[in-house]
């Protein structure tokens, strides 16, 4: 059984199709920070409280222990301990000799202990070179690989043995002034795949791990029962003559048995690069990653990370700049806590300033704002495992292309952000929010060039008197004056729609002015989340609106679709810099509602993608009762 990570044998033969094979190699990367996730946290040393519990992402420790109190419940979140993971996907296979093929992967703890001379255990020693050892808990590596034909798996299926071996291993300190003991006890595992035939061509694949041994103590406490459990457990899966269907996005035929199929404490997303081009009808794919951390289809690292920091929901460039501040001792404590820690001390102090450079931020891609008819159809804006172009609906008529951004905005984003429903860091790799970095050539813009989308409305109060100058308006409603056109005043007795991005205004005293350009100065004056208000139907919501989520069937990532049929409270409304409006909002019976609304974490949903809870009325006047934006600004 290989214990090296990211060493690759490739899972097809030379002269099978060569996307599989890419499939697999990206898998890898983002499979490599599903297995070292929150491993060890910065500051990285071992006294920090973050690193004093660990190992929270698909734990499956032995079953005795786990239910000593009771059954586990089973969900998809990774997160929760247990005694088994299963995974279940549909594949397609228009041939009898399909092939499947899969690896199970985790860590093994594995406990460095630091003796002196006589043979004692102690927490640290000085050696006489002036280095420090320090006792702490290790890991290795550990995957199983499986070929099988599917017709196999339609005969009973296979199970095969994942465990792992025990062992010592002692290394002598300088000076003989002591030892370090490495032991990690024996695992007992076994994985069970199956398959179930749907329809011709198309079939229901069952991957189940079980941790089979006992624990050498069943009362103990975690951190000693985790020396008999797999840690970070995830699977990935190929094969040939086959293709995976995205359980998230699956094609409208099998749409029923993508949600007939049950995970339990992990969830499976496809892999490879993204499509060049979506036909609206599904996805499909030659590979799958199952992690414990909820991902969405494609999560790749991004090419600017020059290393894994074990930390993939946080920003490269802040833990950089954050690990060089560490003081000389800081580090030092580090890099004796682990050799992991180590190497990435050296990677970030001998770190070259154009790879450096490269960790600020780019832009993937920044499309046009079209019409309000394919801002209503594209695709939410948030934290995601992979990110890509914004896609959109074809408009009534053709939009006038936007100018691009100057360049000092390259590094900006969108004010919405959506959380994960799970605790945990994951959801989302490192890297799939950040991009390719390009340094184009930018034109400067037009004085207005995007605007806030249609749908949102301000509560606009009417001017103190007739002869009030136009300038008076709401910021939000003003649009750059020249010379030749002075700036119309909005009419006070109703609230203002915002125009769509690059449909000029009606001619006449009512035509409303475009807003500003996002890069430009006052581009987001007049904007209030707290009471500014978006119409559904006849309903305006706003701040304290009581909603029920209805995320899209199509094109939701994971995070939302769980939250289907939850009612929830509008928080505030979010403009986004492509136009688009967003409600910021709290789902009523999560337990942690509160203390989100306390922090500014919210979960982002569309207007088209919420049903008012009130018919009538308008949202609750502000107030504290309400404004959890003003209780501290977001993150």
């Amino acid at each position: 059984m290989p214990d090296q990570v990211g060493v690759r044998e490739p899972l097809l033969t030379e002269d099978a199709d060569a996307a599989p094979e890419r499939a697999f190699e990206q898998l890898g990367a983002v499979a490599d920070a599903v297995l070292y996730e929150g491993y060890l946290l910065y500051p990285y040393r071992r006294s920090s409280p973050k690193n004093r519990v660990r190992w929270q992402f698909g734990v499956l420790l032995p079953r005795d222990w786990v239910e000593r109190f009771g059954p586990v419940a089973p969900g998809i979140s990774g997160s929760a301990d247990s005694w088994y993971q299963q995974t279940e996907c549909l594949l397609r296979a228009p041939k009898d000799d399909a092939v499947v093929r899969l690896r199970v992967r985790y860590l093994q703890m594995q406990h460095k202990q630091v003796e002196d001379v006589d043979g004692s255990p102690v927490e640290s020693l000085r050696t006489a070179d002036g280095a420090t050892h320090l006792s702490f808990d290790e890991a290795i590596p550990r995957e199983t690989e499986l070929t099988v034909p599917l017709a196999e798996l339609l005969d009973g299926g296979r199970t095969v043995d994942v465990g792992a071996p025990g062992g010592d291993e002692y290394e002598p300190l300088p000076g003989d002034a002591g030892r370090i003991a490495r032991r990690h006890r024996e695992l007992r595992a076994a994985t069970t795949v199956a398959a179930e035939p749907l329809a011709p061509g198309l079939f229901r694949l069952r991957v189940r791990t079980e941790n089979t041994g006992r624990p050498a103590d069943p009362g103990a406490c975690r951190n000693e029962a985790l020396r008999d459990a797999l840690i970070a457990t995830h699977t990935v899966l190929g094969g040939e003559g086959l293709e995976f269907v995205s359980l998230i996005d699956p094609p409208t035929a099998l749409a029923e048995g993508a949600r007939g199929c049950h995970n339990a404490f992990t969830f499976p997303v496809l892999g490879g690069a993204p499509p060049k081009s979506a036909d609206g009808e599904g996805e499909t794919g030659p590979a799958m990653l199952s992690a414990p951390i909820i991902l969405s289809d494609h999560p790749q690292v991004a090419p600017e990370s020059p290393g894994d920091l074990h930390d993939a929901a946080e920003i490269d460039e802040i833990l950089t700049l954050r690990t060089m501040l560490l003081t000389d001792a800081e580090k030092a404590e580090a890099r004796a806590t682990d050799p992991r820690a180590a190497r990435i001390l050296d990677r970030v102090d001998s770190m070259p300033r154009e790879v450096f450079e490269r960790l600020h931020g780019a832009i993937r891609s920044l499309t046009p704002a079209a019409s309000s008819a394919s801002r209503t159809s594209g695709r939410s804006t948030g934290t995601r495992a992979s990110t890509g172009t914004r896609a959109s609906a074809e408009a009534d008529r053709p939009a006038a292309p936007a100018p691009e951004p100057p360049a000092e905005a390259r590094s900006a984003a969108p004010q919405a952000r959506r959380e994960t429903l799970t605790p945990e860091p994951g959801a989302a790799i490192r890297a799939a929010a950040t991009a390719a970095h390009q340094e184009p050539s930018v034109p400067e813009p037009p004085a207005a060039a995007h605007s806030a989308g249609p749908e949102a409305q301000h509560r606009t109060p009417a001017p103190d008197s007739a002869t009030k100058a136009p300038a008076a308006a709401p910021a939000a409603h003003r649009e750059t004056p020249t010379p030749e056109q002075p700036t119309p005043a909005p009419p006070a007795s109703a609230p203002v729609a915002l125009v769509a991005p690059h449909e000029p205004p009606a001619s006449g005293p009512t035509a409303t002015p475009q807003r500003p350009a996002w890069w430009q100065e006052g581009g987001d004056e007049g904007l209030s989340p707290t009471t500014d208000t978006v119409l559904v139907g006849d309903v305006p919501l706003g701040a304290g609106s009581p909603v029920l989520l209805r995320p899209r069937t199509r094109g939701a990532d994971a995070q939302d679709m769980f939250l289907d049929g939850r009612s929830a409270t509008v928080a505030g409304v979010f403009h986004d810099v492509d136009g688009s409006v967003r409600l910021a909002v709290t789902v009523d019976d999560d337990p942690a509602a509160e203390l989100h609304g306390w922090y500014g974490r919210f979960h982002y949903f569309r207007p088209d993608e919420v049903e008012p809870l009130a018919t009538t009325g308008t949202p609750a006047a502000p107030g504290r009762d309400h404004d959890r934006l003003r209780r501290r600004p977001q993150r």
